[in-house]
Order: structure tokens, then C-alpha cells, then sequence
């Protein structure tokens, strides 16, 4: 029924009307026959029932097409190499996408006036992301850090204090393993923002020692004594990483994977289409190379030096650089403190220890 207690706001021309509609509508109510009504209250649920079945089959087929829609995505993802977190993360937003537009489809069947029920959903989300807004944030980070990849599961890295490896790569934390085994949870809205130290990033890292000998050793059999040691080791890289990258036959297990997989079975029809785009990109990326100039940068020496860093109290005090592969960053290290321990007092190097000479003068 209309307030009239708001009547007293309008004016009398509009209560006027206002007042014969709905006087209109109550004697036209109250002047239908009975079997009219039951007619029409008859008619209303077989109209009701027609849209719940009409509901639950757009229910049921959406369900199956989802479905589909779900395996062709995983299906896509896979063939494309796409990491892990980053495959779970796409998956679970695409099946809730698709299944809020069919409950909205369903609802809109059923005659329920959808405008409202997403007005109230998107009152709710804003709602829901003030008081959650910290955690919208870790979630950003996430989405960020899944999709620019600054680390991957298994990259040692340092951020926020902690270093360790990746372990898992969540949607709103990663989770690192120190050296001792514990286990770190660190929001992602920190690591999409601040500095991240990715050791693991880059295939060669360089080795510093310091190595301290007494004064009056000479410098230049010390030098020779290292690089010698040094030359020794396969894992370090006599000059160019390129050349250790060749010798080291990098690509070979490509190679072998690729002759090790069984034959193909026949490709279907988005197989097909996927593998002609491919090589049409492949034939364009070649086309644009001959037309492009090529700007080769020289190779970085990255052979082994030893140099006199500085001449300390009790020490002169040398320098040791040397490139490898980061898998044998501190084997190679620990390997080599142990073989300068070990071989230069056989060359006549001496490590000395800190020492302070003393004069005493007589008083007379």
C-alpha cells in the first residue's frame, strides 16, 4: 500500500491521482471472478515451474560447459609450459568467473531482478575490500609476482631479512626454507614492492676469496700457485662464460629429451590451428631478423685473477676472483679454501697470524 503518511509532502494534484490508481486496482481485484483468479494463480505456477526447469537444465549444461571450458584451459596451459602457481592461480579465477555469470544467468531465469542482486554484490565487495585491505594487497603482490615471475619455486632468494629457497608461491604469501630447514612466510604485498635478491636468477656467479700471506712472501708465486689451482677445477671458467657454456654442452640434453619423447599422436583440430600460428610467428621472428641489424656486444673476460687488495697490519692481504655455474657456487668455494690451505705452504706461501711488535727502551 502507498504512505500516505508522506502524503502531506506531495501535492494535491499528485495524491489525487496516486489515490484513484490504487483505488482503481482494488476494485478491479476485488470485481474478478473467482475462477479468473484461480486461473491466473494456476497459470502463475505453471509459468513458475516452466522457469525452475528452464533454470535447472541452463544449471546443468552450464556445469558441463564449464567443464570443458576448465580441461581446455589445463589442457592449453600445460602445452604451454606455464608454471605451476601461475596455471592453479588462472584455473581457480576462471572457474569462478564462469560460475558467477551462470548462478547471475540462472537468477535472471527464475525472474528474480538481477540489477539489485549485483548492486548489493558489489556494495558488499567494497565493503569486504576496505575491511580486508591489507589482504587485497597481498593478493595484488601475489597476482604480480605470478605473472612477472622475479622468483620461481626452488630459487634461492633474500627479501625482508630472510634468505632461503622458494618452497611455494601462494596467492597471498610465499612460503622459503632456510639453510636449517625452517620455514618463513612472507606476505607478497612486501615482496611485489620491496627488494628481492634472486640468487638463483642468473646461470654464473662470481667467487671472491681473500686470502692473507705474510710479508716477505712473494706475491707473484703466490699468484701463480692460485691461478693454478684454479685452472685445475673444471667447474671454474677458464675465459669466456660462453665458451664455458658450449664446452659444458648445455643444449645436448635438450637434444636427447626431445629424440627420447615417443612420436606424436595425430593433432587435433586446435592443435592444428595452435602449431600454424607458431609457425607463422616463427617465419615473421626469422623475416624480421634478416632485416634487422644484429648488435653484438664483445665477450666479458671472466678468467681467474688474483690481485694485492691491500696491505694490512699483520697480512698482505690478496684478492681471488673466479666465474662458475651457480649450482657449484659454494662447493667451489669451500673446495678452494681448503686447496689454498692445503698447497700454498708447499709453494712457500705463509699465512701469518696478528701480531704486534713490541720495543722496550732502557731508561739510564
Amino acid at each position: 500500500m502507498f504512505p500516505y503518511s508522506l502524503l502531506a509532502q506531495i501535492p494535491a494534484a499528485v495524491v489525487d491521482s496516486l489515490k484513484t490508481v490504487e483505488q482503481e486496482k482494488a476494485a478491479a481485484w476485488r470485481s474478478l471472478p473467482i475462477d479468473e483468479a484461480v486461473d491466473k494463480f494456476v497459470s502463475g505456477l505453471i509459468e513458475l515451474a516452466i522457469n525452475i526447469l528452464i533454470a535447472a537444465i541452463v544449471f546443468y549444461v552450464g556445469k558441463f560447459l564449464i567443464k570443458k571450458i576448465y580441461n581446455f584451459v589445463l589442457k592449453l596451459l600445460l602445452k604451454r609450459s606455464v608454471d605451476i602457481s601461475l596455471t592453479t592461480f588462472l584455473l581457480s579465477t576462471v572457474k569462478m568467473v564462469l560460475y558467477f555469470i551462470l548462478i547471475v544467468t540462472v537468477i535472471g531465469i527464475l525472474g528474480i531482478e538481477t540489477t539489485s542482486f549485483l548492486a548489493l554484490f558489489a556494495s558488499a565487495g567494497v565493503a569486504i575490500g576496505m575491511a580486508l585491505s591489507g589482504t587485497l594487497q597481498n593478493f595484488a603482490g601475489g597476482v604480480l609476482i605470478l605473472l612477472l615471475k622475479p622468483y620461481r619455486v626452488g630459487d634461492y632468494i633474500e627479501a625482508q631479512g630472510f634468505a632461503g629457497t622458494v618452497k611455494e608461491i601462494q596467492i597471498f604469501h610465499t612460503i622459503i626454507t632456510t639453510v636449517d630447514n625452517k620455514a618463513i612466510i612472507i606476505p607478497n604485498g612486501g615482496l611485489s614492492t620491496g627488494s628481492v635478491n634472486n640468487y638463483s636468477r642468473e646461470e654464473y656467479r662470481r667467487v671472491d676469496w681473500s686470502i692473507g700471506i705474510s710479508y716477505g712472501n712473494d706475491v707473484d708465486v703466490a699468484r701463480k700457485t692460485i691461478l693454478a689451482m684454479l685452472l685445475s677445477d673444471d667447474r671454474v671458467v677458464k675465459q669466456y662464460i660462453e665458451d664455458d657454456k658450449a664446452a659444458r654442452h648445455i643444449d645436448s640434453q635438450q637434444v636427447e629429451e626431445e629424440a627420447d619423447q615417443p612420436e606424436e599422436a595425430p593433432k587435433g583440430f586446435w592443435a592444428r590451428l595452435f602449431s600454424r600460428h607458431k609457425e607463422r610467428v616463427e617465419s615473421w621472428r626469422q623475416a624480421h631478423a634478416k632485416t634487422t641489424v644484429q648488435i653484438v656486444l664483445p665477450k666479458a673476460d671472466c678468467a681467474p685473477v688474483v690481485f694485492l687488495e691491500n696491505l694490512a697490519d699483520s697480512a698482505v692481504q690478496l684478492k681471488v676472483r673466479a666465474w662458475t655455474r651457480s649450482e657449484f657456487y659454494w662447493g667451489l668455494f669451500f673446495d678452494m679454501n681448503e686447496r689454498f690451505y692445503n698447497e700454498l705452504p708447499k709453494a712457500g706461501i705463509n699465512f701469518p697470524f696478528p701480531q704486534l711488535d713490541v720495543h722496550l727502551t732502557r731508561n739510564q
